[in-house]
């Protein structure tokens, strides 16, 4: 029997993924709203802290090209599912940790099978969005970092005061179970959706990109790794990625000892700039079109135009050490969220624009090997300077790697996808290539 269709499906599909980044980040953090109780429970130092970070971290990092390898060779329905579980089930194992040693081991676990959410994302969006909308799409599946990321203040305290910092972990980590049963009746590629009708099914094609006819092929990393137009994401995805993991995993603590916030000022003003976080994501997704309608921009010189108003931004951040009220500077952590966002979008888009269906998972994966890299870095010097040299000379280094980080953007994806129409996108084998347009 035919089945109905939905109109707008692929805004669906989008909504789906997004609510489980939802789940995945607020699993993820979890531990950075925990971790004024853990310090005290579990008797760890800022050191220590930043090493409990820095396993989730460098788990994540390593397993990101893995992930996006796997989604790519085994297909995205069940890989992602796969993933999905393991990450619930390594958040609740959190609450056997009895010191940061088992801490960091869980939280290994938990970077590891996390590591598979943006390179799903983006190889779902390269398959259910035209190029011209996947910056929107692309806009939407982030907001789920930063409402998990702000949902996981109020939740994480309610439960500690209420219960203990255990079931902090273990409500987190189950609640993504709901979202696997979600997506294993829901989701479909669109070729094979009985929801999907005929004319958004033609306007999806339509509108992609004529490289998707090598979307059978094996995805190479050594073919990845050789192009011009991945280090022109890596690269900067490596200086920007920084900013959101101090976001991510610092701000409770700053908020704790530097601003001396107790629990439930954090809880009530901690979520804050996830919620910027969250408008950055839109903005950032919406504006990449705004400059192709009123400046006629290109695809893909729409996209860098936007990491460098985000670069811009960032002058919020640097300036948090001249605030004398913990209230301004949560307002400049917004701001800085807001910014972080906007240029995460742009580079996670660029990827889907600039690589077929079969590598894109591949090459996502392996660009946020390298962001995270950074990130690990950063936190890690963050947990050694800290106590010592102070937050602000740190907060300052964010914005100085996003101006960098936009200017690498802008010199090596020059070529190619630079110059498509808005609504087509580049051959993979011509992205290298110099064209006459702008």
């Amino acid at each position: 029997m035919q089945r109905h269709t939905i109109k707008g499906l692929r805004w669906w599909i989008i909504g789906l993924i997004m609510l489980g980044t939802v789940f995945n980040y607020l699993a993820r953090s979890s531990l950075s709203v925990a971790a004024p109780t853990l310090t005290e429970k579990l008797h760890m130092t800022t050191q220590q802290y930043s090493y409990v970070v820095a396993a989730f971290q460098g788990a994540y990092t390593v397993m990101q090209p893995v992930a996006g390898y796997i989604l790519d060779f085994v297909g995205l329905k069940i890989g992602f599912a796969i993933f999905a579980i393991a990450w619930a089930a390594s958040n609740m194992l959190h609450g056997l940790a009895t010191g940061w040693t088992s801490l960091a081991f869980f939280r290994g676990l938990l970077g590891m099978s996390e590591a598979a959410i943006f390179p799903a994302g983006m190889k779902a969006i390269s398959q259910w969005f035209p190029a011209k909308e996947r910056s929107i799409a692309t806009g939407w599946l982030n907001t789920g970092t930063s409402i998990g990321a702000m949902l996981a203040p109020p939740l994480v305290v309610y439960c500690i005061l209420t219960f203990n910092w255990q079931m902090a972990f273990v409500v987190t980590g189950g609640s993504a179970m709901i979202w696997v049963a979600l997506w294993l009746v829901f989701f479909r590629k669109p070729e094979d959706h009985p929801n999907l009708s005929t004319d958004e099914r033609q306007y999806i094609l339509s509108g992609q990109e004529r490289r998707e006819q090598d979307a059978t092929a094996r995805p190479s990393w050594r073919h990845v790794l050789s192009t011009r137009r991945f280090w022109g994401i890596a690269i900067p995805r490596f200086l920007a990625e920084p900013a959101w993991q101090t976001f991510n995993f610092w701000i409770p603590l700053y908020l704790f000892t530097v601003r001396h916030m107790n629990l439930k000022e954090i809880a009530l003003f901690g979520w804050m700039p996830f919620l910027a976080a969250d408008l950055g994501c839109l903005v950032g997704g919406y504006l990449a079109p705004f400059f192709i309608r009123r400046f006629n921009a290109s695809l893909i010189t729409s996209r860098k135009l936007v990491i460098i108003c985000g670069a811009v931004l960032m002058v919020g951040p640097a300036c948090i050490g001249l605030a004398a009220s913990p209230y301004v500077a949560i307002a400049l952590f917004c701001m800085g969220a807001f910014a972080h966002q906007a240029i995460s979008g742009a580079l996670f888009t660029l990827a889907s624009d600039v690589f077929g269906q079969h590598e894109v998972g591949t090459a996502t994966g392996l660009s946020g090997m390298f962001g995270w890299l950074g990130g690990m870095i950063f936190s890690l010097i963050v947990g050694a300077l800290a106590a010592t040299l102070g937050y602000n000379p740190l907060f300052v280094c964010l914005m100085l790697f996003d101006i960098i980080g936009a200017t690498v953007a802008w010199k090596l994806i020059t070529h190619g996808a630079s110059s498509a129409p808005a609504h087509i996108g580049v051959p993979a084998q011509l992205a290298e290539q110099p064209t006459s347009g702008r």
